[in-house]
């Protein structure tokens, strides 16, 4: 019979593993494992794949059997993987930027907002930033109307209740639509204007300053294809006007995105309570002067017939 061993061969010397032998072996399945796991794991990337297939080609005599595993996992990986093959991810995060240009009581607030997509997939987009106006700014519409015919900016007020010369304790919270354009010193980002002013505010006791908080606004997007930014970000539908010279309704995406600050703070100078009798006398003397030195011009050069 083939392989029967007789009594007159030699015996066949087994194969036999030492302490040493087994300990080898051991570190050879703990590195394998260790390739397989950071190779499987979804944070990680293609270069721990590398490094598992290394490691097992090094201590293991046979690396294709050995890492096999570790392959196929990898493999499974690169396809469920958005960063596959070092390709671009197909979420990736919409940034915004809030700031406030110049010093005083005028004020520009601009709003830049950077995609990581393509300009080409954005340019069948149009963005509609919805801002809040707080109680202690104003919009004037007047403004906005005569910076729209120079092609400075589009913007439109949305509430109709408005008070341009109303302090900030008797006006309300206030909205505009800005449509925002291409920025010309980045392909995938936009930009939108807008210029604001304070408001008066009531006299404190103590400081002589206060606080407005500019929030984020809201990011809408209306794009004329299905692309994969609106399926990642898109929290819900907003009805808006499509353009500013359009009156046709579009229901636009509202976007989620991260924001570089959390919001905008405007430092307002106010008058003191206790300088309330001293500026209402100059200012009732002042007013008395004045009008006198205007009643003696008229009577000394003005020309009257009877």
């Amino acid at each position: 019979m083939r392989g029967a061993w007789s009594p007159g061969a030699p015996a066949r010397p087994r194969r036999r593993h030492g302490q040493g032998g087994q300990l080898v072996l051991f570190y050879k399945l703990l590195w394998c494992f260790v390739g397989l796991g950071c190779s499987c794991s979804m944070a990680t990337g293609r270069a721990s794949e590398l490094v598992g297939r290394s490691v097992c080609w090094l201590l293991w005599t046979s690396p294709r059997g050995a890492c096999r595993v570790v392959g196929t996992c990898s493999s499974r990986y690169n396809q469920e993987s958005p960063y596959k093959l070092g390709k671009k991810a197909t979420c990736s995060e919409i940034i915004l930027r809030q700031e406030v240009l110049k010093d005083g009581f005028h004020r520009d607030l601009l709003i830049k907002v950077k995609f990581g997509e393509s300009i080409e997939d954005l340019q069948t987009c149009r963005l509609l930033i919805k801002q809040y106006i707080p109680t202690g700014l104003l919009v004037d519409p007047y403004e906005l109307a005569s910076l729209q015919e120079s092609n400075i900016t589009e913007a439109v007020m949305v509430s109709e209740d408005f008070n341009i010369e109303a302090p900030n304790y008797l006006s309300k919270e206030s909205e505009v639509l800005i449509y925002a354009r291409q920025d010309s010193q980045c392909i995938d980002c936009f930009q939108a204007f807008l210029p604001v002013h304070y408001r008066y505010h009531r006299p404190h006791s103590k400081d002589g300053e206060t606080f407005i908080v500019v929030n984020n606004p809201d990011l809408l997007m209306y794009c004329d294809q299905e692309l994969p930014i609106l399926k990642c970000w898109a929290q819900s539908q907003v009805a808006a006007p499509c353009t500013l010279k359009n009156k046709d309704i579009c229901q636009w995406n509202n976007m989620k995105y991260k924001s570089v600050f959390k919001n905008v703070t405007l430092q307002v100078p106010v008058g003191l309570t206790i300088h309330t009798s001293l500026v209402c006398s100059v200012t009732l003397l002042i007013t008395i002067l004045c009008s006198t030195l205007i009643l003696l011009a008229i009577f000394k050069y003005g020309h009257f017939s009877l």
